[in-house]
């Protein structure tokens, strides 16, 4: 079955708009998603929207419809893909302070610094003294990222304000900065907050990371690795396409064919990032909810023990 054949529409979206009344959005947001059979997560904050959902493609396109008549999401970003399974086993729709958690309540996430289209990336990356930076956490950053590009080494998006007050020096001199993510919603955040910080001459990746793999042919790419993503593919390569990469249900680490060839990983259990940090009283129980998740497949149900980090886990 070729990628367009697959019979899931999975659609990531963001949209830093201005919101008032929440609870009424998240009523009836939540409301269509579970009357169309979609399932994932969607956080609502004042500024405005993030998530992805996946269902049928007219389920997902009632959804969008409803969404761009929201203030200030008539353009929304979204990028959708196919999946052969429902990677989501519930619909949330939760309200949050932010959408994606940075910390920092004065920065203005609608005064962005400059779009970058995917076709014109490689040209900007590639212009000396650009820096290029992955705003993403180091788990992300391990299985994939841009060539020469600087990582943070940070755990949560929350760490990114303190790690670039830091090493400020660096950015005072570079005549360009360009910033990237999964989506598209974390850089747009921080060019906001680099602006914040007196820096001008910033730019971020339109579209994030997967507009790039779909967009920019293979041949082309200065991507190395796969991306993670917050669903049950785990990562994608270019097209789109799944990738190579599990998810430890223990710690919720990506988890490629080195870790799963290592004698500390065990399915549902443990991966060799994890394997020292559980005891085996935790083992049990993850095992066990391993075996149910199993026999809940069998059967074709959905298991609500099954852990997977939502989009909220990009903070």
């Amino acid at each position: 079955m070729t990628e367009t054949q697959l019979p899931i529409r999975v659609a990531a979206l963001y949209q830093f708009a201005r919101f008032d009344d929440l609870p009424a959005i998240q009523r009836e947001l939540a409301a269509l998603c579970c009357g169309q059979g979609v399932k994932g997560t969607l956080l609502l904050a004042r500024e405005g929207i993030n998530g992805t959902i996946a269902g049928s493609d007219d389920a997902i396109a009632a959804v969008l419809a409803h969404v761009r008549a929201l203030p200030g999401c008539a353009d929304i970003d979204v990028k959708e893909s196919r999946a052969a399974a429902m990677p989501f086993h519930r619909m949330k729709v939760r309200l949050k302070r932010e959408i994606v958690t940075m910390g920092e309540p004065d920065v203005d996430p609608l005064d962005t610094g400059h779009y970058v289209m995917p076709e014109d990336w490689n040209a900007l990356i590639a212009e000396p003294g650009t820096i290029l930076i992955d705003t993403r956490n180091d788990y992300e950053v391990a299985i994939g990222t841009f060539a020469g590009a600087t990582d943070p080494k940070t755990k949560s998006f929350r760490e990114f304000p303190d790690w670039f007050r830091a090493n400020r020096e660096r950015f005072d001199v570079a005549p360009k900065v360009a910033m990237f993510c999964t989506g598209g919603i974390r850089c747009e955040k921080s060019t906001a907050f680099l602006k914040a910080e007196g820096i001008d001459q910033v730019y971020h990746l339109k579209g994030g990371i997967l507009a790039y793999l779909e967009k920019v042919p293979e041949a082309e790419s200065r991507w190395e690795g796969d991306c993670f993503v917050f669903d049950e593919r785990v990562s994608v390569r270019h097209r789109l396409e799944q990738g190579d990469y599990d998810l430890c249900r223990a710690c919720r680490m990506p988890v490629g064919p080195e870790e799963r060839a290592s004698p500390h990983y065990e399915e549902g259990v443990s991966c060799p990032a994890c394997h020292a940090e559980r005891t085996d009283e935790q083992r049990a129980r993850y095992a066990e909810r391993h075996r149910q998740a199993k026999l809940a497949e069998a059967r074709g149900e959905a298991h609500v023990g099954k852990v997977f980090p939502t989009d909220d886990g990009a903070d």
